[in-house]
């Protein structure tokens, strides 16, 4: 199976690539369009601040090859920022318009819920809840913890889109989202161990049945 990075400068690649290679695909990672079209999906990572990453796809017009993509019903994955991207907008750094592939808005984590503070950044591993199992996810899970690490999450989302969650600090953290052909994770699926590969294969499962 041959899988296509979306490399538009904002992202540690590394991981995300040598993750795949150990479940035997063949992976691209570019920007170049042609390219990314000889790919059966697409995985869009992300490191960063969410205003220069919509940036950057703009400017290498690779925001409007994702949305022929998502309509022409092509797997797509959206790891960490890459999940938020996929989201109608964020409130990181300015306001800024996402791809709007999915309903909902990024916010950041206040810091205090009930009168009580907590951490911010969501960092280290937590409890992943399932919501809504997904075809490609039909078997039970290996294990139950995956590594989160960012600021900003999901809000105001379709319940209906949430695969799965974690708690943190009595807050619903949406881990895994997805709609039709397009799926997100919060967390960094290459760093989450068993899990976290468990995941990964069988998102690509789902990707081969296709």
């Amino acid at each position: 199976m041959k899988i296509g990075v979306v490399d538009y400068g904002m992202g540690n690649l590394f991981s995300v690539v040598q993750a795949l290679n150990r479940l035997g695909c063949e992976v691209i990672v570019t920007a170049n369009q042609q390219l990314l079209d000889t790919t059966d999906a697409l995985i869009l990572p992300g490191v960063g601040a969410f205003p220069d990453a919509r940036k950057r796809l703009a400017e290498t017009k690779l925001d409007c090859y994702l949305k022929n993509a998502q309509s022409q019903h092509r797997p797509l994955l959206g790891i960490c920022l890459g999940m938020q991207l996929l989201f109608e907008k964020s409130d990181e750094v300015t306001p800024t318009n996402g791809l709007g592939f999915f309903k909902g808005h990024i916010k950041r984590f206040s810091g205090t819920n009930e009168g009580r503070a907590y951490r911010v950044p969501h960092m280290g591993w937590n409890e992943l809840v399932m919501a809504n199992r997904p075809a490609w996810l039909e078997n039970s899970a290996p294990a139950k913890h995956v590594y989160f690490v960012h600021s900003f999450y999901a809000t105001n989302i379709e319940k209906s889109e949430l695969v799965a969650y974690a708690d943190y600090c009595g807050i619903q953290v949406p881990g895994i989202v997805a709609k039709g052909s397009v799926t997100g994770m919060q967390f960094h699926p290459e760093k989450s161990g068993e899990l976290g590969v468990y995941l990964l294969e069988q998102w690509l499962k789902g990707v081969k049945s296709c």
